[in-house]
C-alpha cells in the first residue's frame, strides 16, 4: 500500500469515527442546551418579579438555576385551580371583556388564546391518523395527517353529490408546524398504519428515517443505488 493510500485510509477512518461520535453526542448536547436555555429564559422573566429579599442568593448564598421555573409551575397550577371556581371564571370573563374593548390587543389575544386552547385543552381535537395524498399533482405522493370530516359550508358544497370529503393537513419538511390545509375525497386518500409520531419523524427527517412495519421501530433509509 502506498503512502497516499495509507493517508486516505487513515483520514477516512478518522472521518467515520468522528461522524459516529457526533451522532452519539449531538442529541444529548442539543437536549441539554435546549433545556438550559428554556430554564434560564423562564428564570430571567420570573426572578425579577420576586422581591430581592426572597432571592436564593440572599437566602442561601447560592445562585440556584431553575427556581424561576419551579415558581412558574406552582403559579400556573394555582391559577388553573383558581380559575375553575366561580370567582376565578368571573374575573377571567371580566378581564376578557376589557381586552375585547381594545382593537389591536383584542386581535392578538384572541389569536394566542385560540392557539393555546387548541394545543393545551384536553378536549381539543387532534389528528386522526397519518395518510398519503397525491400532491402537488397526480403520481406524486405526500405524507399528511387526517384532521376530520369536512363540515360546514365547505363540506356541503364539495360533498353535494354525496361524496365524503375529509380535511387533511399537509406539513412541510423539515418544519412540520407549517403546511397546507387540503379538502380531499376520502377515496383519494391512502390511510397508513403508522402512528402520528412516526409520520412526523418521517417528515422531519426528510425521509432519512422511516417506520419499519415489520420490526415495529424506526430505521434509517438505505442509500440509493446509482443508476449506471
Amino acid at each position: 500500500m502506498s503512502t497516499d493510500q495509507h493517508k486516505r485510509g487513515l483520514l477516512g477512518s478518522i472521518r467515520s469515527n468522528f461522524l459516529a461520535g457526533l451522532a452519539v453526542i449531538a442529541p444529548g448536547v442539543l437536549t441539554v442546551w435546549l433545556v438550559w436555555n428554556v430554564v434560564t429564559w423562564i428564570d430571567g422573566i420570573v426572578m425579577p418579579l420576586i422581591p430581592a429579599r426572597f432571592h436564593p442568593v440572599v437566602l442561601t448564598g447560592w445562585d440556584v438555576p431553575g427556581v424561576g421555573v419551579a415558581i412558574f409551575l406552582i403559579f400556573t397550577v394555582v391559577m388553573g385551580y383558581f380559575t375553575k371556581g366561580f370567582i376565578g371564571r368571573t374575573l377571567v370573563n371580566w378581564g376578557e371583556r376589557i381586552v375585547e374593548a381594545m382593537p389591536v390587543v383584542r386581535s392578538i389575544y384572541n389569536a394566542v388564546k385560540q392557539i393555546a386552547d387548541t394545543i393545551l385543552a384536553r378536549s381539543a381535537p387532534t389528528f386522526d391518523r397519518a395518510c398519503l395524498v397525491e400532491y402537488p399533482r397526480k403520481g406524486i405522493w405526500a405524507t399528511a395527517f387526517i384532521s376530520t370530516t369536512t363540515r360546514g359550508e365547505i363540506g356541503d358544497r364539495l360533498g353535494a353529490d354525496g361524496e365524503e370529503m375529509i380535511s387533511v393537513f399537509l406539513p412541510t419538511t423539515p418544519n412540520p408546524t407549517s403546511g397546507f390545509l387540503l379538502f380531499v375525497s376520502r377515496r383519494d386518500v391512502i390511510e397508513l398504519d403508522m402512528s402520528i409520531e412516526d409520520a412526523a419523524k418521517l417528515i422531519i427527517s426528510a425521509g432519512l428515517v422511516y417506520p419499519d412495519s415489520r420490526k415495529g421501530k424506526l430505521v434509517a433509509a438505505p442509500p440509493l443505488e446509482s443508476a449506471d
